[in-house]
């Protein structure tokens, strides 16, 4: 699996869905990974928002198939302690230079967020041409991406916050969309009661999906 080169709009065309898991248990992550990969959904994202995120990241990188990124990055120290955990790509909800001078220097694939025209051209100078479009359904939802898809011809995003199921489709059928990143194929208390089977039936819904 060519990840040390490869791109990060590459590894989020692999699925149209991209769960955002916050992990309460190390011990349950790979389990976790592994439901998730079942149903078809091999690139996870997740959130450094628990003190078992980073082991959670480490012990998914032991499961055959799974791709795993650090999601809610802010800063150069999260982001090298997310890379020393294992994480093959980083996510965060805003641009910075600073990460993006941290994803340069350690060779790891950057998805940053952007919520505005004005993000994104800071974005866009910096390099970086794929994008996480955050919080999606606060700053616009389809009828945003639809209009920065004319004066950003080449940017492309992938919508998180207020995705599922149920709209995950309006999304994935814009052009300038690669997935979309969506925490209900992973419910809280599914994760919590350790309900795999239900965690791999809905990935599997949600792998279904395709992008236009």
């Amino acid at each position: 699996m060519r990840l040390k080169t490869a791109s990060i709009r590459e590894i989020l065309a692999r699925a149209p869905v991209i769960p955002v898991l916050t992990v309460p248990e190390a011990s349950e992550a790979a389990a976790l990974a592994a439901a998730l990969v079942a149903g078809g959904l091999p690139v996870l994202e997740v959130t450094l928002r628990s003190e078992q995120a980073l082991g959670a990241i480490t012990a998914m990188r032991a499961v055959p198939g799974v791709i795993v990124g650090a999601g809610t990055v802010v800063t150069e120290v999260q982001f090298e302690a997310a890379v020393a955990a294992g994480s093959q790509f980083i996510v965060s909800p805003g641009f910075s230079s600073a990460l993006a001078d941290a994803a340069t220097r350690l060779g790891v694939p950057f998805l940053p967020g952007v919520a505005t025209p004005t993000e994104l051209m800071a974005a866009l100078a910096a390099g970086l041409d794929t994008l996480k479009f955050f919080p999606a359904a606060q700053a616009g939802g389809v009828p945003m991406l639809k209009a920065l898809a004319a004066p950003f011809p080449g940017a492309r995003f992938c919508p998180t916050g207020g995705i599922s199921m149920t709209n995950a489709g309006e999304y994935l059928a814009l052009p300038n969309v690669v997935c979309v990143g969506m925490s209900s194929v992973a419910p809280a208390e599914a994760v919590a009661g350790r309900d795999y089977p239900t965690i791999t039936e809905l990935a599997r819904q949600a792998a279904a999906l395709r992008v236009a």
